[in-house]
Order: structure tokens, then C-alpha cells, then sequence
């Protein structure tokens, strides 16, 4: 199944949004998502674990989504969700080393949570705090599964473990900085496009997924 640049870049268009980001969004869009979690061969220390979401783009999307999300709503939220995502994805990384979880349902989940996470923010939802915390420590746990299945691989584990964190932390700072940047636009309208943008890249994951 090929996707057809042309709709997604009219779609783009139509929202206004920063044309240096259109070959980051075009980029998510790859079918290559299947692929996306699996890195042949023995890992490093705390740089392979820095990459390994950076190389992800349902990962990246997912990550800059709670970060978008948080400078969408504002208050307690622009920090305690970015700084909910990684401590909860450690747990998940622990899931992942002891294998509860088939692959295929973590890739159906990162999917769903590309998605899911999008659509809020295009939608404009207030959650109460601890709502969002529960929907982003969920999503959390998904996504520290394949991080988690990588570090008995790696050269130096703890490191490895650093490395994702890290990484993570700087993609929700991303986030809160393009929607901190994006939100006085439009009267927001900009951030709720994007967020589309990420749910639109979602689907296309979950569709990716199911016909892997």
C-alpha cells in the first residue's frame, strides 16, 4: 500500500503550519513503521539509547504529542506530563525485558497512542490532570516495552537505559517549545492542526500494523 504524498501535503497546507516541518511529518508517514522498533545487531551504551526513539517516528510522534500537549492545556500539565512519560516508561522497559507483551499488541498500542494523543490535541481537550496522567502513563508503558526489550542487548544496559530517557525528556521540551511557539497563532489553531497531523500519522501506523 503506497501513500499518496500529494493528499497529505494539500491536507498540510490547508493548515498553515511551518513548511520545515512538512518532511518531518512526511517522514513519520514512511511505511517503515513496522520496521521501526527492531535494531539488528549488538547496541552501544547511553548513544543507542539516546537514538532508538529519535529513529522511531511513531516513538518521536508520540513523544512530541504529550509534550504539545501539555503547553496546550498549560498549568501543572506542561510539566507533569513530560515528566510523567519517561518515570512510567521505565516500567514498561522492565515489562519489555521480561517479555509479558507480544510484539504485535505493543505495535497496535504505539499506534493507537500516536493517534489517540493527536486527537486531543486537534481537539482541544481540558482533561482533568489526573485524567491526562493516566492517558499518558498508559501510553507510557507501551512505549518503554520495545526500549525495555533492547537493554539486555546493549554493551553498557544502565547507560542504554540513560540514553532513552534522556532522549525522551529532550522530544517533550521539543514539544512544549513548538507549542508554546505555535499556541499564541490563530488562537491556537495552528497547535490543533498539527495535533491532527499526529492522529492522521497514527492511523496510518495502526493501518501499517495491521497489514505487517
Amino acid at each position: 500500500m503506497n501513500l499518496k504524498p500529494c493528499r497529505i501535503t494539500r491536507a498540510y497546507l490547508r493548515t498553515g503550519l511551518p513548511s520545515a516541518l512538512l518532511p518531518a511529518l512526511l517522514l513519520a508517514a514512511l511505511p517503515s513503521v513496522a520496521e521501526a522498533h527492531v535494531m539488528d545487531g549488538p547496541l552501544g551504551g547511553f548513544g543507542s539509547g539516546f537514538g532508538h526513539p529519535l529513529a522511531g517516528p511513531d516513538h518521536f510522534l508520540a513523544m512530541l504529542a504529550v509534550g504539545l500537549w501539555g503547553a496546550q492545556m498549560g498549568g501543572r500539565s506542561v510539566w507533569s506530563l513530560p515528566a510523567t512519560f519517561p518515570l512510567i516508561m521505565c516500567i514498561g522497559g522492565v515489562l519489555g525485558m521480561l517479555g509479558l507483551l507480544p510484539t504485535e499488541i505493543v505495535q497496535v498500542g504505539i499506534a493507537v497512542s500516536v493517534l489517540v494523543l493527536g486527537a486531543v490535541i486537534a481537539a482541544q481537550w481540558k482533561a482533568p490532570e489526573w485524567a491526562a496522567l493516566v492517558l499518558v502513563s498508559a501510553f507510557a508503558i507501551l512505549h518503554g516495552i520495545p526500549h525495555g526489550v533492547l537493554v539486555p542487548r546493549a554493551t553498557d544496559p544502565a547507560a542504554f537505559t540513560v540514553g532513552f530517557v534522556v532522549s525522551t525528556g529532550v522530544i517533550h521540551v521539543l514539544g512544549i517549545g513548538i507549542g508554546y511557539g505555535l499556541k499564541p497563532l490563530l488562537d491556537g489553531r495552528l497547535v490543533r492542526g498539527l495535533g491532527g497531523l499526529i492522529a492522521a500519522c497514527g492511523l496510518w501506523f495502526l493501518l501499517s500494523a495491521f497489514v505487517a
